[in-house]
C-alpha cells in the first residue's frame, strides 16, 4: 500500500490503475500524439485510461459509454468525445476523418470487438482484456489484420502476477506513482457494507455504474 494513501482509495488501486497502466503503456506502447478508443469509459479501467493516456501526450481520447449520462461521467474524466455503443465506428470514422485511432482498449467481446478492429487505423493496435459481453470467445484472422497492417495484442493482470509478479510488481509501482502524486483520480462512486455485497453485484450487472464500488468490511474505518 503506497504512503499517503487511505484505506478506500487504496481498496481501489490494485487491479484497475495497474491495468490501466499496462495496456497503454507495456502492451499498447503508446506514442505522443497517437489517438486512443476505450470501450466501457466510464467502468475502473475506462475511468483512469483516458488520464493516463492525456499523460502520456494521447492526442485525441475518445471512449464508448452505454449511456448519455455515463458519457457526461467519461468527459470529466479526460475524455475528448465518448461515443455510443450503437454507433462507435460511424462515430470514430467521422471524429478522425475516416483514417481511426492507433490504440483501441477493447474489453467487451464479440461484435463489439470486431467493431472496434474495424474502427483501427493502418498500422493500429488492439488490446482486448476482457470478454465482458459474454459472447463466443472472438476470432480474428489475416483477412481483418494483413492488408492494414493492424494488430491484436491481449492483457490479463491475472495472469501476469501468475506467470511473471515482478513484471506485476514494477508495472504497479509506476501506476501508483500516478495516484499517490494526485495526476490520476479513481472516484469511488458507491459503497456498501459487506452485507450488501449481493446489491452492488447487481449494480454492476444492470449496466448503470460508473467508477469503483467499495465493500466496507468494517464499516469503522
Amino acid at each position: 500500500m503506497p504512503d499517503g494513501i487511505d484505506l478506500r482509495t487504496a481498496a481501489t488501486l490494485p487491479t484497475v490503475l495497474p491495468t490501466g497502466y499496462a495496456l497503454l503503456h507495456t502492451v499498447g506502447r503508446l506514442q505522443p500524439g497517437e489517438t486512443v478508443l476505450v470501450q466501457a469509459a466510464a467502468g475502473g479501467v475506462g475511468t483512469v485510461a483516458a488520464q493516463i493516456a492525456k499523460l502520456a501526450g494521447a492526442g485525441a481520447v475518445y471512449g464508448v459509454v452505454s449511456s448519455p449520462a455515463k458519457a457526461d461521467y467519461a468527459r470529466e474524466y479526460g475524455y475528448d468525445e465518448a461515443f455510443s455503443n450503437e454507433s462507435f465506428d460511424a462515430d470514430v470514422r467521422a471524429a478522425t476523418g475516416g483514417r481511426g485511432v492507433d490504440l483501441a482498449l477493447e474489453s467487451i467481446g464479440g461484435d463489439t470487438f470486431r467493431r472496434t478492429v474495424e474502427s483501427l487505423a493502418r498500422f493500429g493496435r488492439l488490446v482486448s482484456f476482457g470478454n465482458a459481453g459474454g459472447e463466443a470467445p472472438w476470432q480474428v484472422g489475416a483477412p481483418e489484420l494483413f492488408p492494414q497492417g493492424r494488430s491484436v495484442a491481449g492483457f490479463s493482470i491475472m495472469g501476469l502476477s501468475a506467470s511473471a509478479p515482478d513484471v506485476l510488481r514494477e508495472i504497479s509501482s509506476h501506476a501508483f506513482d500516478l495516484a499517490t502524486s494526485g495526476k490520476v483520480r479513481l472516484p469511488i462512486t458507491a459503497e456498501f457494507p459487506l452485507a450488501e455485497a449481493a446489491d452492488a453485484h447487481r449494480l454492476m450487472a444492470g449496466r448503470s455504474s460508473t467508477g469503483k464500488l467499495v465493500l466496507a468490511v468494517n464499516s469503522q474505518l
